[in-house]
């Protein structure tokens, strides 16, 4: 964390000496987030200056204080899902998504687990991150329907915070769980299994598409003002990106936030992170991204969704 701060300094720091002309982006970043390892690699390049971009990096506690702050105007931008950009749409705000990541969750099971399908987890423990309306759960709920498991009936369920979920999981307290994937980057390093991750769900349910679940989140009216040096940052974002999975050296700037100290935790975050890259963006995954809202949908009893039987116009930003 004392790194991560650190960073957040310098990088304000030396973006205050750009031009004035460039437009500011107030970016809401999550210490334990791997956007931070991006702008560390934008500043250590001066990626920023050349670009036609200043960035105003704000720590954020979560994603929650994230949807906060860019509610109340704090920040300009932050990291969030197209689910929650289509709801707020819904409830009249112009909120638009860019593609970050493809990776999400992974449901991680000890070593030696007997468990080994959906099947199995009848009658056991199950730790999982965040609440009831978790998209992974719901998904992994949404498959096991499939199977006519009602994981509801038949699973004992303990939710958490994703550390506390994991430590329950080392501990022997719950037989399997479902957390996010950098947590589960982690637990593979240390003896634990992945039974299914977020991509091997969707495409159980039947979607091939590799659809993004994260992406950056702004409104459209700020952005329309703001299109050169919006995608000055996403080309520069997309760069940075690939720089830390091709060059050693880039990885090695970032290794302070990763926030271990074990090689091998910090080599599988390297290959999870990697496995995310958007790779394609267009009409089928957009098609793909509805066939999951309408799961989601159904399965959360619009919950999650709200109301709208399908995404709203205006969730996936095209600048004209």
């Amino acid at each position: 964390m004392k790194c991560f701060k650190l960073f957040l300094l310098c990088c304000s720091f030396s973006i205050s000496s750009l031009a004035a002309e460039t437009p500011t982006i107030r970016l809401g970043v999550q210490a334990t987030g791997t956007l931070a390892w991006e702008l560390l690699l934008l500043e250590a390049n001066d990626r920023t200056i050349t670009s036609g971009f200043k960035i105003e990096p704000l720590s954020l506690a979560n994603s929650e204080a994230g949807k906060i702050a860019l509610q109340s105007g704090t920040v300009d931008m932050i990291v969030s899902d197209w689910i929650w950009v289509s709801r707020m749409r819904s409830e009249g705000s112009d909120f638009t998504f860019v593609p970050y990541s493809t990776i999400s969750g992974s449901l991680m099971v000890p070593g030696n687990s007997p468990i080994k399908s959906l099947a199995g987890l009848k009658g056991k423990k199950l730790g999982i991150a965040g609440g009831e309306l978790d998209k992974n759960w719901l998904l992994l709920q949404a498959l096991a329907q499939r199977e006519n498991i009602d994981l509801n009936a038949n699973v004992d369920k303990v939710f958490g915070a994703p550390p506390l979920i994991n430590e329950q999981l080392k501990q022997g307290r719950v037989d399997a769980a479902l957390n996010y994937w950098h947590f589960g980057a982690k637990l593979e390093t240390q003896g634990f299994r992945q039974l299914l991750d977020g991509k091997s769900i969707v495409k159980s349910l039947g979607i091939q598409e590799s659809v993004p679940v994260l992406g950056y989140v702004f409104k459209q009216s700020w952005a329309d003002k703001h299109k050169t040096g919006l995608n000055s940052f996403f080309q520069a974002g997309k760069e940075a990106k690939q720089r830390l999975c091709t060059s050693d050296a880039d990885w090695k700037k970032v290794l302070p936030l990763t926030q271990t100290d074990a090689v091998a935790e910090q080599n599988k975050l390297r290959q999870r992170y990697c496995e995310g890259a958007v790779s394609a963006w267009g009409k089928p995954e957009q098609q793909a991204a509805e066939r999951i809202y309408g799961l989601l949908r159904a399965v959360s009893d619009n919950q999650l969704t709200g109301k709208s039987a399908h995404v709203q116009p205006g969730t996936f930003w095209t600048p004209n």
